[in-house]
């Protein structure tokens, strides 16, 4: 017996004995340490319920009764946790496991317990940190994502439900290119991530379960293996739609002519610059038409500015109703414009300039003066030049044409004049 007394003490958990009505026979030092109390001594003959938190006195009885059962004979209860108020009023969470044994040759009870205070405070932290995240997740704008080396997905957060109106098993074990609906932009991401092993802001597109497209933009980085191999991709995406048609709608704002509903000076500019360069490189024809309405000034005059507006409005419905798929025009101020006619020889350009002369012709307009509404007609003047190889700018080529077009004016204005130095060889 002095042996198990012995063996009692350096169990390194707390280690009771007590009678099978609950009063403590012995206690090792980790017990006394458990219970705050001043000594073995102070624990004798007290009842261990005493120290169980009322709320677990009944669960803590029953589990008592069962391991004195016969049956149950040296067969330990599995551990449980159970609240205990200490000497010292001190309330811990404790593990504990008991087994019917004999003691001093009187049947008795051991009591092993692990202190889990520490342990339940930071499964509470884990679990509140966990409802905090699931919380944050749930709620999210973004959609997280993860796919495979294949692209398939393999997890996908529920902010999906909000950008693109699927269930996340819906999505899952589907390819990312699904949702794509130009594969352009899934090739391009692709590229990326393999280039660089991660994107910020990426933009592209993807089409809603109701077959909307909308825009998004994607923040992911490249996964791999032990073996350094790529194994997929993982990040967030977000719905921008409505930021890029702010952005769509500031772009067109600076670049649209909002009279006529034409390019603006600069982004006419742009794209001649644009233009001339390409046609420089790849050697093929560029031809540019400059316009200007015939005697503006005297409808301004004659019928007030606002005529003088619609005027501009009907005159530019009637040029982009003559031009051609791919021809550019654009409001360069005033009532002065411009028409890029790429990929096209002077002789077809003068055949554009033709069409477009006899469009404004036909308009038939009224405004009103002091006397009472009038019908009357417009023309318009126009200069013709072509990409020549010694042009050094697009300057050359607008200078070129610009001259063109003061020479109608002064030939008799509702007519087209071709540039002195591009007519050589044409036929003109």
């Amino acid at each position: 017996m002095h042996h198990d007394q012995e063996l009692l003490q350096l169990l390194p958990a707390a280690a009771l004995v007590v009678t099978p009505a609950g009063a403590i026979l012995r206690a090792n030092a980790a017990g006394v340490a458990l219970l705050e109390a001043d000594s073995e001594q102070a624990l004798l003959g007290r009842i261990l319920g005493h120290f169980v938190h009322p709320m677990d006195k009944a669960r803590s009885s029953q589990r008592i009764e069962r391991v004195k059962e016969p049956g149950h004979a040296g067969r330990p209860n599995k551990s449980s946790e159970f609240r205990v108020r200490t000497d010292k009023g001190q309330l811990r969470m404790v593990l504990v496991a008991s087994v019917a044994i004999e003691w001093q040759g009187e049947p008795a009870l051991l009591m092993c317990g692990m202190d889990m205070t520490h342990q339940s405070e930071i499964q509470e932290q884990l679990r509140e940190s966990e409802h905090n995240f699931r919380r944050l997740f749930d709620n999210m704008q973004d959609v997280y994502y993860r796919t495979d080396a294949q692209g398939v997905v393999q997890h996908v957060g529920p902010g999906v439900r909000r950008v693109l109106g699927y269930e996340p098993h819906e999505i899952e074990g589907r390819t990312a290119e699904s949702y794509y609906p130009q594969s352009k932009d899934r090739d391009a991401f692709k590229v990326a991530i393999q280039e660089k092993g991660e994107v910020a802001d990426f933009p592209g597109q993807m089409v809603r379960r109701d077959g909307v497209v909308i825009d998004i933009s994607i923040s992911s980085h490249a996964l791999y293996d032990h073996l350094g191999q790529f194994a997929g991709v993982e990040g967030i995406y977000r719905d921008v739609t409505q930021r890029k048609n702010l952005e769509r709608e500031l772009h067109r704002l600076a670049t649209t002519d909002m009279l006529t509903g034409m390019a603006n000076r600069r982004a006419f500019l742009e794209t001649a610059e644009a233009a001339f360069h390409a046609a420089r490189e790849q050697g093929t024809p560029l031809t540019l038409l400059m316009l200007d309405v015939d005697h503006f000034k005297s409808i301004n005059d004659r019928f007030g500015h606002l005529e003088g507006d619609r005027a501009l409005v009907a005159f530019s419905s009637a040029v982009m109703e003559g031009l051609r798929p791919g021809d550019a025009v654009g409001r360069l101020g005033g009532e002065e414009f411009g028409v890029l006619l790429q990929g096209t020889t002077l002789p077809q350009g003068h055949e554009v300039a033709m069409r477009l002369l006899n469009c404004v012709r036909t308009l038939e307009l009224a405004g009103m003066d002091a006397v009472g509404s009038h019908r009357y007609r417009i023309t318009a003047s126009m200069g013709l030049g072509t990409l020549r190889g010694s042009d050094r700018s697009l300057r050359d080529l607008l200078d070129r044409a610009d001259q063109a077009l003061y020479q109608a004016k002064r030939e008799g204005r509702d007519r087209i004049a071709l540039a002195d130095a591009d007519l050589d060889g044409q036929g003109y």
